[in-house]
C-alpha cells in the first residue's frame, strides 16, 4: 500500500495540469488497494491546498460512489455481504437524515461502502443516489483535507473527545421522533 501510494503521489505531482484527473481517478481506485478515505484526502490537501484538493476529493468520493451503484448492481454477492456490516453497525435502522449520514461518513471507522449502501436502499434511483452521495461526501472532504494531519496527529484523548463530539452531531441531528439507545448505536 505504502508503495502505491509513493509511487501515485509521485506521479500526480508530476502530471501538470492533467493532476486533478488522475487524483480523482486515485480515488476511484483506492479501494482496491485498501487505501482509507483519509489517506486521500490527505493527499489532495497536500498537492491542491484545501480548496482545491476538497473539491477533488468530493468529486472523487462521488465517482467512487456512483461505480460503487454499478457494481451492487451486478455483483449481489457483494451487496450481501455489505448488507451483514450494514446490519451490524446500523441494527436495521432505516429513519437516519441527510445530516446523520454526513456525520457517520466523516467517521473513519465505518467502511465508506457501508453508508453507500444505506444511501442506494433509501434512494428512488441513480440520480438521487449520486445526489444524497455528493452532499454526505461534502464534510469528510473538506475535513479530511483540511484538517488532516491535525486529525492524524492528535493523542488518543484528542481522539476520543473528537469521536465524541461527532456522536453529539449526530444526536442533534437526529429526528424528533425516533430514540436510540446506546446498545443500538453500536
Amino acid at each position: 500500500m505504502n508503495e502505491f501510494l509513493d509511487r501515485s503521489l509521485l506521479f500526480i505531482e508530476q502530471s501538470g495540469w492533467l493532476a486533478p484527473l488522475f487524483f480523482i481517478l486515485l480515488h476511484v481506485f483506492r479501494q482496491a488497494f485498501f487505501i482509507p478515505v483519509l489517506i486521500v484526502c490527505l493527499i489532495g490537501g497536500y498537492l491542491f491546498g484545501t480548496l482545491y484538493g476538497s473539491i477533488y476529493s468530493i468529486i472523487g468520493l462521488t465517482a467512487v460512489s456512483v461505480v460503487f451503484y454499478g457494481l451492487v448492481r451486478i455483483a449481489p454477492g457483494l451487496k450481501r455481504k455489505l448488507t451483514n456490516i450494514k446490519q451490524h453497525f446500523f441494527k436495521g435502522r432505516q429513519d437516519w437524515n441527510l445530516p446523520q449520514m454526513m456525520i457517520i461518513r466523516m467517521m473513519p471507522l465505518v467502511h465508506f461502502h457501508v453508508v453507500s449502501l444505506y444511501l442506494i436502499e433509501t434512494s428512488k434511483g441513480l440520480k438521487e443516489y449520486t445526489k444524497k452521495s455528493f452532499l454526505v461526501s461534502i464534510p469528510p472532504a473538506i475535513l479530511y483535507t483540511a484538517f488532516g494531519d491535525m486529525i492524524h496527529e492528535l493523542p488518543l484523548a484528542g481522539t476520543i473527545v473528537f469521536a465524541g463530539f461527532l456522536l453529539l452531531l449526530f444526536m442533534l441531528f437526529r429526528k424528533k421522533q425516533s430514540s436510540m439507545s446506546w446498545e443500538e448505536f453500536f
